[in-house]
């Protein structure tokens, strides 16, 4: 450990060359992911019509419970049935998964097909139940 502190005061400029990167790394790696939105404003967007839920679950979990009036397409098939959402280009597309992994991924996909409001719910199902938030059984 002492070596480690003589090390930080002698090549100081390095180890704080190392942090700016490692930060933006981390910074540009957030933002490419897509913006996260939490459960409670999801439900305000829903609520004034300004919002469409996109479940890019399976659908083994999708029928354990899921938010009443999303639209639901794997990860796996997005690609191929983009065009179902193209009728909600105008509104704000939130991306929703089991705990917020893999939405970046959907929500990459997305941009890159020219979808400008997109974002995904912060920790996905689980943090919408951990919210009391209602979920339906289909």
């Amino acid at each position: 450990m002492d070596r480690l502190f003589e090390f930080v005061v002698n090549h100081y400029i390095l180890v704080s060359l190392f942090v700016v990167l490692l930060a933006a790394l981390f910074l540009l790696e957030t933002r490419r992911g897509g913006r996260k939105i939490s459960p409670q404003a999801a439900v305000g967007l829903i609520n004034r019509d300004e919002a469409v839920i996109l479940d890019i679950r399976d659908r083994k979990e999708v029928k354990e419970g899921s938010i009443s009036g999303s639209i639901h397409i794997p990860l796996s098939g997005l690609k191929d049935k983009l065009t179902q959402l193209n009728k909600h280009k105008d509104k704000e597309i939130i991306v929703v998964d089991k705990m917020g992994q893999h939405s970046a991924t959907a929500v990459k996909q997305l941009n890159a097909e020219g979808f400008d409001k997109v974002s995904r719910l912060n920790g996905g199902i689980a943090e919408w139940r951990a919210s009391n938030l209602p979920l339906v059984k289909k």
